[in-house]
C-alpha cells in the first residue's frame, strides 16, 4: 500500500517535486491551532497563543498561523522580515532572542511589534532611546531564568540555572532583575508588561513547567510586595513534546495548559495577586508531527555489524542527530508497513546521508524493510527545526517545501538551484 500525507502520494511528490523534499500537510497544523483555541483561549480568560516560529517560518507558514488568529515569536530580523512580508499583523508579534542588535531593536520597533522580549539589562536603554524617537512607549517582558533543569537533552533545555537566556531569578537590592525592572518602570518610553520563562523543549510531562511556575509566582509576589510591581502579562514559553512514532496519539495541549493555569490561579488567590494575562509559545508541537521528509536511496552498503543505507540529504538538511541524537522513524513510500529488514539478527541498520561527516546520520538501528537503490523513504516527525537548520554544507541546495492537504500539493519554498548557491559570491 503506497504511503499518502496530506491525501497525496508520496511517491507521486517525489517524482513530481524530486528529492529531498519536505511535505508538510496543513490539515495537521491547522487542527493542532483548532486544538489549542478550544482547550486554551477558550477555556481560560485572558489568554494568547504566540507559535514560535523559529521551528519552521516561511511566508507561507506566516500566512496560515495568521489564518488560524495565532501571534508569532521571533528570534531574528530575519524572522520578523518574513514574518511582515506576508502580511503578518504586527501587533500579534513578539520580538524574543537572547542577543538582540541595536539594528533588530529598532527594526523591531519601526514594525511596531506587539511586545519586545528583554533578556539582557543592556537592551533597555536601547528600547527606550529608539522609542522615543518614535515617540511613544513600547511595550515589553522580561526573561527570567527559574532555575530548574529540564528532563530533555542539555542543548534543548533553557530554563536551568547558569543558561544564557534570562535574568536569575534574584531580586536583592542591586541584582541584575532588581535594576532592570526598576530602570523599565520609571522609563516614560518602555511599558513592561511582565514576565517571560521557557523551561526546554521535548518536555513529555507537566512537572517541569509546575515546578518553574511556582518559582516565577513567587516571584510575581515578592516583586509586588519589594516593587510594588504588578504582574499584568506572563509568557510560559513552550516546549510540549512531539512524539517519534506516528501511529502514537499526539500529546494534548491541554495537558500542559491545564496543569499549569490551573496552579497560576491557585496560587494568585493564595497570595493576593491578580491573575495575569497568559501566553503559550508552542512551536515544534504545532509543526514536527505535520511533516515528512522525503528521501530517495543512492546505495546500500553491507559491513560486518552494520548495513549503510545512503540517501541523497542528511545533515545539510535536517543536522538534528548531529547536534542532540534526535530520534525518528522512518519507511519505505512503496510499502510502510513492511516488516522491518533485519539482516543476521545483530546487524543495525541505519540511515545515512551524503555528507562528508561520520556524524551525518539520519537514524541509526533504523527498523525499515530491505530496500533497494532508488527507493523512497519517508522520515517521519520532521517537520520542526530542520527546514530552520538546513544549510548548504557541500554546497547541497537546500530542498523544497511542499504543503499538502485534502489531496492537493503546493509548493511554497522552491528548491535552491546551483545558480542560488553563488548567488552573491564575488570573485
Amino acid at each position: 500500500m503506497a504511503l499518502l500525507w496530506g491525501g497525496v502520494d508520496c511517491q507521486e511528490l517525489a517524482e513530481k517535486f524530486g528529492t529531498p523534499l519536505y511535505v508538510y500537510d496543513t490539515g495537521i497544523i491547522r487542527a493542532r491551532c483548532r486544538e489549542l483555541r478550544e482547550t486554551f483561549l477558550s477555556r481560560w480568560e485572558n489568554t494568547r497563543v504566540r507559535y514560535a516560529c523559529k521551528a519552521f517560518h516561511t511566508r507561507a507558514m506566516s500566512k496560515l498561523i495568521a489564518d488560524e488568529g495565532l501571534g508569532l515569536d521571533v528570534v531574528s530580523m530575519g524572522e520578523l522580515y518574513t514574518a511582515l512580508s506576508a502580511d503578518f499583523p504586527p501587533e500579534r508579534i513578539e520580538m524574543n532572542g537572547n542577543a538582540k542588535s541595536h539594528e533588530e531593536i529598532s527594526y523591531a520597533i519601526r514594525s511596531n511589534v506587539g511586545r519586545i522580549i528583554v533578556d539582557h539589562p543592556d537592551e533597555l536603554p536601547v528600547i527606550a532611546r529608539y522609542a522615543k524617537e518614535r515617540g511613544r512607549a513600547q511595550k515589553i517582558m522580561i526573561r527570567v531564568a527559574p532555575g530548574v533543569d529540564a528532563h530533555t537533552h542539555a542543548y534543548i533545555s533553557t530554563g536551568q540555572t547558569g543558561s544564557k537566556f534570562g535574568f536569575p531569578l534574584d531580586v536583592a537590592e542591586g541584582s541584575m532583575l532588581r535594576q532592570a525592572i526598576t530602570y523599565a518602570m520609571q522609563s516614560e518610553h518602555i511599558d513592561l508588561r511582565g514576565l517571560h520563562f521557557h523551561v526546554g523543549s521535548q518536555l513529555f510531562d507537566t512537572d517541569d513547567y509546575t515546578k518553574s511556575l511556582a518559582k516565577i509566582i513567587e516571584l510575581m509576589r515578592d516583586l509586588k510586595h519589594i516593587m510594588n510591581f504588578t504582574t499584568h502579562e506572563l509568557n510560559v514559553g513552550g516546549g510540549f513534546g512531539a512524539v517519534i512514532n506516528p501511529s502514537k496519539p499526539h500529546m494534548p495541549s491541554a495537558l500542559y495548559t491545564d496543569a499549569m493555569m490551573t496552579l497560576l490561579h491557585k496560587k494568585c488567590k493564595e497570595y493576593g495577586l491578580e491573575i495575569p494575562r497568559v501566553i503559550i509559545e508552542p512551536g515544534r508541537w504545532i509543526v514536527s508531527e505535520a511533516c515528512i521528509t522525503l528521501y530517495r536511496v543512492e546505495n546500500i552498503k553491507e559491513l560486518p555489524g552494520v548495513t549503510y543505507i545512503a540517501v541523497n540529504g542528511g545533515m545539510s538538511d535536517n543536522p538534528r542527530y548531529a547536534l542532540y541524537q534526535a530520534e525518528y522513524e522512518a519507511a519505505a513510500v512503496k510499502d510502510p508497513g513492511a516488516a522491518p529488514y533485519d539482516r543476521d539478527g545483530g546487524t543495525h541498520v541505519s540511515i545515512v546521508g551524503k555528507c562528508c561527516e561520520s556524524g551525518d546520520i539520519l537514524i541509526e538501528n533504523a527498523k525499515i524493510m530491505r530496500l533497494e537503490p532508488g527507493d523512497i523513504i519517508g522520515l517521519y516527525n520532521s517537520g520542526a527545526y530542520t527546514f530552520s537548520m538546513s544549510g548548504n554544507y557541500n554546497c547541497l541546495a537546500r530542498p523544497a517545501v511542499v504543503f499538502v492537504e485534502n489531496g492537493q500539493a503546493r509548493v511554497v519554498v522552491e528548491r535552491q538551484s546551483l545558480e542560488d548557491l553563488v548567488r552573491g559570491q564575488v570573485i
